[in-house]
C-alpha cells in the first residue's frame, strides 16, 4: 500500500462533514487515523477481501444444510432463503460501517472553542501552536469515512459537550501567576512611600521584635516576614505606638497635623501630619494599604478570591499587596 493509495478518495465519497476536536492532539491524530483507515479499506477493496464475509455465509449455510435432517424440507430453498436474509444484514453493515462515503479533511476539521468562550480563556488555533508543523503535513490530504463511525464521533463529542459545560468554569492558575508576577508599583512616589514605611516602621517593629523575643506560633513567623503583618498592626506597642517612634518620620499631607499626636514635632507650612504606622498602613482610602490594592486589577482579585475560597476577601488582598511590595518587586519598580 502506497502513500497514494492511502490518501485517494474512495468512490462514491462525494459527502463532507464537518468534525469536532477538544484538544490539538486530537484535532491531528482524528484525521491521521482516518487516511490510515482509507488505506486499509482500499487495500481490502483492490484484493477481493470485501467478498470474504459472503462466502463465509455461503459455506456456513452450506455446513448447515448437510448437518439437517431429511424432515426439514426443501433444504436448497431453506438454504438459499437464509444466505439472502444474511446477505442484505451483512451488505447494510458494510455499507454504514465499513464502506467509506463521506470526505473529511483539515478543512473539515474544526477545533472546538466554544467552553474556552464560555469561561472567557483566551485558547489558541491549532495553527498558532507548537503543532502547526505537524498539522502542514496533512494539507492537500483528506480521508473518506464510515457513516456509522461519524454518527459515533457525533454522539461522543454531543455527550462530552454537554458534560463539561455541566462544570463551572474554573480559575486558570497559570494566567493568574502570569498577572500577579507581572503586577508592579507604577507609581513612582508610592513606590518611594513604601520604602519609607519600610524605615521608618517595619525596620523599627523587627528590631524590636529581636529585642523583646516574643513566642510566636508558626503563621506569626510567617506574618512578621513583610510591611504589612498583621502581628504588627495588631499587637500594642509596635505600629499603633506613635509616641515610641511607631510613624512616619517625614510630614504626610494626607494626614493633617494632629496637636495630641504629633505632641513635639514642628508643625510644617504644607500642613502634613505626622500618623502612626497603624494610620499610615490602614486608614481607609488614604492608607498605604488602600492605594497599593489600587495598583492591583479588580480583575485579578476577584479572579484569586474565585479560587481561593478557603480564604477571606482580606487575605487574598494582603496576599497580593504582600507580593506587589516584596523586594523583589521593588528593585524593579
Amino acid at each position: 500500500m502506497n502513500g497514494a493509495t492511502a490518501c485517494r478518495p474512495t468512490r462514491g465519497s462525494q459527502y463532507t462533514m464537518m468534525l469536532h476536536t477538544n484538544d490539538y492532539l486530537e484535532y491531528y491524530l482524528t484525521l491521521v487515523g482516518w487516511i490510515i483507515n482509507s488505506g486499509v479499506w482500499n487495500m481490502i477493496e483492490d484484493s477481493g477481501l470485501v467478498a470474504a464475509p459472503f462466502a463465509a455465509i455461503i459455506i456456513s449455510e452450506w455446513l448447515k444444510a448437510r448437518a439437517e435432517g431429511a424432515d426439514e424440507g426443501n433444504k436448497g430453498v431453506l438454504s438459499l432463503a437464509r444466505v439472502e436474509n444474511r446477505f442484505y444484514t451483512a451488505i447494510l453493515v458494510i455499507i454504514v460501517c465499513c464502506m467509506p462515503l463521506v470526505t473529511v479533511s483539515i478543512d473539515t476539521l474544526q477545533f472546538d472553542r466554544s467552553r474556552s468562550e464560555q469561561c472567557q480563556y483566551s485558547v489558541p488555533n491549532p495553527a498558532d501552536t507548537g503543532w502547526n508543523t505537524s498539522f502542514s503535513t496533512l494539507n492537500g490530504k483528506s480521508a473518506v469515512v464510515p457513516v456509522w463511525w461519524l454518527f459515533v464521533h457525533a454522539m461522543s463529542k454531543a455527550a462530552t459537550a454537554a458534560s463539561i459545560a455541566a462544570i463551572p468554569c474554573g480559575v486558570d492558575l497559570q494566567q493568574v501567576r502570569m498577572d500577579v508576577n507581572r503586577a508592579r508599583i507604577n507609581d513612582p512616589l508610592l513606590a518611594q512611600e513604601v520604602a519609607d514605611f519600610t524605615n521608618d516602621c517595619y525596620a523599627r517593629a523587627r528590631a524590636k521584635l529581636f529585642m523583646t523575643q516574643p513566642t510566636l506560633s508558626k503563621d506569626q513567623l510567617n506574618d512578621v516576614n513583610w510591611i504589612g503583618s498583621r502581628f504588627f498592626l495588631q499587637t500594642p506597642g509596635y505600629y499603633d505606638d506613635g509616641f515610641s517612634g511607631f510613624r512616619s518620620h517625614t510630614p504626610r499631607t494626607k494626614w493633617p497635623y494632629d496637636t495630641t499626636r504629633d505632641a513635639g514635632l514642628p508643625q510644617t507650612t504644607g500642613g502634613g501630619g505626622f500618623p502612626t504606622c497603624t494610620q499610615w498602613w490602614s486608614d481607609s482610602s488614604i492608607g498605604l494599604r488602600a492605594r497599593l490594592l489600587e495598583q492591583v486589577s479588580p480583575d485579578l482579585l476577584s479572579k484569586l478570591a474565585q479560587w481561593a475560597k478557603f480564604m477571606t476577601q482580606t487575605e487574598v488582598s494582603d496576599s497580593v499587596i504582600r507580593d506587589l511590595v516584596s523586594p523583589r518587586k521593588q528593585k524593579l519598580t
